[in-house]
């Protein structure tokens, strides 16, 4: 199998990790669910159990520990800066330095280990070997749950002096003033962008308290449920008014959109795309708009790329 390293997706609802070679090819996977309630011990823990499995019978060590983490990240120092309460005191901790003490047996001398928020490795791996090969500086948006992006410039992430770049959820938008985000501010993209805020602006219209999320509203919707189609079609433009506005400052190569939500398929895709252009200006309007190709391993891609790298 040769020099590997440990590639790490770290969410709230799972933990992937994987072992990954040079070139970020995923050579074995695990998966386990995140102890996200029971603090960063627990979480850690997952990691480095997932860490040995992954090594059992190998005889390997690893080259370097890349992982991709929710909330806002130091990548520098590899601590979480601030969470959701998703992730019970995920706040302050020193994410790298108590893996690095986790796997300590299983690391070469001198073995890097670095963290970064999990949709900066998303969008790290969709540039290095997904939809955004080839272009020189590139948007990544992931809606699904919730709305993250990452901003890659010549195959760096920007992260920006409070480590908070590309947070395109927390963009105020309109339309979805009725709405909380869960930042607990109200009327940002991801209150009615994500798959959560499309639901809770379908119920706030009025719709049907038996559908229980964006997908049974995408099916109501091809079935001709008026509120259903007004929630999807409303959801859908915001993102596209929120990428508008994030091209016309950052003016990327292309915008790479991957997630949950676009998989809806062209119901979704054409408000968007129709919102995007009734904003942005003319020197934006042939911006290409595409989705990611890499699914779920984008962000394994992208942290061992990380781990290899050692940014």
């Amino acid at each position: 199998m040769g020099e590997v390293v440990l590639a790490v997706d770290i969410g709230g609802t799972k933990t992937a990790a994987a072992l990954a070679d040079r070139h970020d090819t995923l050579l074995r996977t695990a998966v386990a669910a995140t102890p996200a309630g029971d603090g960063p011990a627990a979480v850690v823990a997952t990691v480095v159990a997932l860490a040995e499995r992954l090594l059992s019978d190998t005889g390997l060590r690893l080259s370097g520990v890349g992982i991709g983490a929710a909330g806002v990240v130091d990548a520098r120092s590899g601590t979480i800066v601030s969470a959701t309460d998703t992730f019970a005191d995920w706040p302050g901790t020193p994410l790298a330095a108590l893996v690095r003490a986790g796997l300590d047996a299983h690391l070469l001398p001198d073995a890097p280990v670095a963290v970064q928020n999990d949709v900066d490795a998303h969008a790290a791996g969709e540039c290095l070997h997904g939809a955004g090969v080839g272009a020189a500086s590139a948007l990544v948006v992931a809606v699904g749950t919730g709305v993250g992006a990452g901003i890659v410039l010549a195959d760096r992430a920007v992260r920006g002096a409070h480590h908070v770049a590309g947070e395109i959820a927390h963009l105020p938008i309109p339309g979805a003033a009725h709405l909380r985000c869960p930042c607990g501010r109200f009327g940002h993209l991801e209150a009615i962008g994500s798959g959560i805020g499309m639901h809770r602006h379908f119920r706030f219209l009025g719709g049907d308290p038996d559908i229980a999320d964006a997908r049974g509203i995408a099916g109501a919707a091809a079935a001709g449920d008026p509120v259903a189609r007004r929630a999807l079609d409303e959801s859908a433009a915001a993102v596209g008014r929120a990428l508008a506005g994030a091209a016309t400052l950052l003016d990327p190569e292309r915008i790479v959109i991957t997630g949950g939500v676009p998989n809806i398929g062209e119901d979704w895709w054409i408000p968007m795309r129709a919102a995007f252009r009734a904003e942005a200006i003319d020197a934006l309007q042939s911006m290409p708009i595409l989705p990611g190709t890499l699914g779920d391993d984008a962000p394994l891609r992208g942290a061992a790329a990380s781990a290899w790298r050692n940014p």
